[in-house]
């Protein structure tokens, strides 16, 4: 009698952007969470790095353009800068892959991200389905030693787990 064995892959993403300059309407959202009293970033899109970044390791999964293709596509044509919608769009493209863990590292000088770490798990957590537990979010400043730890932007790397029956 064959056994079917649970085939797992690993997709690893990254994204970052700069502040816009200081005193501009756009809100800073990381992680579908708003931060005050912080520039928003510069992109076509809401600029979220943690979406983006998750978006890019389902790419890595998949092999299909997110961000280049299809987030594109919606923010020039519809006007959508929504990147909870471009997520929604990537998830779709996974097929039988069921993600199981989901690790995130941003680096950045601001804004501070401590505090607004579970309210991020929460975001993500609802977007994709699968319990806080299963995210995993860690921040530092880098000390300064790039553009990000400078505080000129911010960056985010995401490691996504899936499991495919």
């Amino acid at each position: 009698m064959k056994t079917e064995h649970p085939i797992f892959r690993t997709g690893i993403g990254q994204d970052s952007h700069r502040f816009l300059p200081a005193g501009s309407s756009k809100p800073c959202i990381i992680a579908g969470v708003i931060f005050e009293g912080v520039p928003g970033l510069d992109a076509e899109s809401d600029g979220d790095i943690a979406y983006h970044a998750i978006c890019n390791a389902i790419t890595s999964l998949t092999g299909i353009p997110i961000l280049g293709g299809i987030a594109r596509e919606l923010c020039r044509k519809d006007g959508i800068t929504d990147s909870g919608v471009y997520l929604a769009k990537a998830l779709a493209t996974l097929g039988r892959q069921k993600i199981v863990h989901v690790a995130l590292s941003i680096e950045g000088k601001r804004p501070y991200f401590e505090e607004t770490i579970p309210e991020m798990k929460k975001s993500i957590s609802n977007i994709l389905h699968i319990p806080m537990s299963a995210i995993g979010i860690t921040a530092t400043s880098g000390d300064g030693l790039t553009d990000f730890g400078c505080g000129d932007g911010v960056q985010c790397f995401c490691i996504m787990t899936t499991v495919e029956h």
